[in-house]
């Protein structure tokens, strides 16, 4: 968190509650509820789905004649994307498949863009100490993960040059989100796909994907579901994800702790939940399939700064839960200067990856 907000609880609340009202009635959200309920706006921005099919169809051929260039790197690169919009679980997938290879004797780097950082257009190493204003808060949940060398850029073929230069030992890399960036060469292509499919079927901006479900590709696709099932007719296996035990936020940001989980305890009293990601109500609910009956959820806008709380303080329970990639965002120490008594909860996600899927992301390096 950065410097203290010295606005009092009431003025925390009704920004809280402002900022909720503000993102469900944008035209964004207003067109992101088109794609599920049909009707008048759905078919007005048919015309310019069409539009973007062409030109996202037209894009790809000139990449696959030669017309656009496309970069190798000198190690095999395995890209991992999603043909929809928002988040469908790339961040878990990169980090189980960075444990899965370092357990096949690989010694993995990521690269990243670094969605909502201030300076976009450089190269960066990420850091444990970085701030995620500058790197991007996913690339730092990432690296504060699995500790591997990271770098975020734009420009993927940069970053991994830069990345391959300060680390030697790096003989694979791993590209987070990095399915439609086609200056990059790459091995394999992991398209990643949660309960929400292909959705209406539909191109931006009149449905949520970016490009059609099957698109040519000079190298093997694998998809995979972060899910309970397949969600699309693509075969693919399914993930299992679980959520571990609670931490307190310093002890997260400490790397772990020996004392008790506290989910017994929480299950007696109301909870908050609160989660700045693209599926929020994914977390919510496996927050309640853990036990936590009494949950207020909060859903907030995916890559949420934390500038200042967004829950009021003081509020009617001194608890909340936060996903791991808010986590990164929140200072433990302004936290306890903010909001004093308060219980912040990390709960972090293990995505666990069936080993028929790990053979066959190893035989295509």
């Amino acid at each position: 968190m950065p410097p203290k907000a010295r606005a009092p609880a009431r003025q925390h609340a009704e920004r809280a509650i402002c900022a909720q009202h503000v993102v469900k009635t944008t035209l964004g959200a207003r067109i992101e509820a088109s794609w599920r309920t049909g009707g008048a706006l759905q078919w007005s921005l048919r015309p310019a789905a069409l539009l973007f099919s062409t030109l996202v169809a037209t894009r790809r051929t000139l990449y696959r004649w030669g017309w656009l260039a496309s970069q190798n790197l000198p190690v095999p690169v395995v890209v991992i994307g999603n043909r929809v919009v928002g988040g469908a679980g790339k961040t878990p997938l990169t980090i189980a498949l960075v444990e899965a290879l370092r357990a096949e004797g690989w010694h993995p780097g990521v690269i990243s863009r670094g969605h909502g950082r201030r300076n976009a257009s450089s190269v960066l190493a990420v850091q444990p100490q970085s701030r995620a204003e500058n790197v991007g808060d996913e690339p730092l949940l990432i690296q504060r993960r699995t500790h591997v060398p990271l770098w975020v850029g734009r420009n993927r073929v940069e970053a991994g040059q830069a990345l391959l230069q300060a680390h030697p030992e790096v003989d694979v890399l791993l590209c987070d989100d990095g399915l439609q960036h086609l200056p990059l060469r790459r091995n394999v292509e992991i398209v990643v796909f949660d309960e929400r499919g292909a959705g209406n079927g539909w191109l931006l901006p009149a449905g949520p994907l970016r490009e059609p479900i099957r698109v040519h590709s000079d190298v093997p696709q694998l998809v995979f579901y972060n899910a309970a099932h397949r969600s699309t007719d693509l075969q693919g296996p399914c993930g299992e994800r679980q959520l571990d035990r609670l931490l307190s936020l310093a002890d997260w940001w400490q790397g772990g702790s020996d004392s008790p989980d506290p989910l017994a305890e929480l299950i007696q009293r109301p909870v908050l939940a609160c989660a700045g990601i693209g599926q929020p109500e994914r977390f919510f609910e496996a927050l309640r399939q853990r036990g936590l009956a009494h949950l207020q959820t909060l859903a907030l806008p995916d890559h949420h700064d934390f500038q200042t709380a967004p829950w009021p303080w003081p509020a009617d329970t001194p608890d909340v839960i936060v996903t791991e990639k808010d986590a990164v965002k929140i200072d433990p120490a302004r936290l306890a200067q903010d909001c004093p008594g308060l219980r912040l909860w990390v709960a972090p996600l293990t995505l666990k990856l069936p080993p028929a899927f790990i053979k066959s992301v190893m035989a295509s390096l």
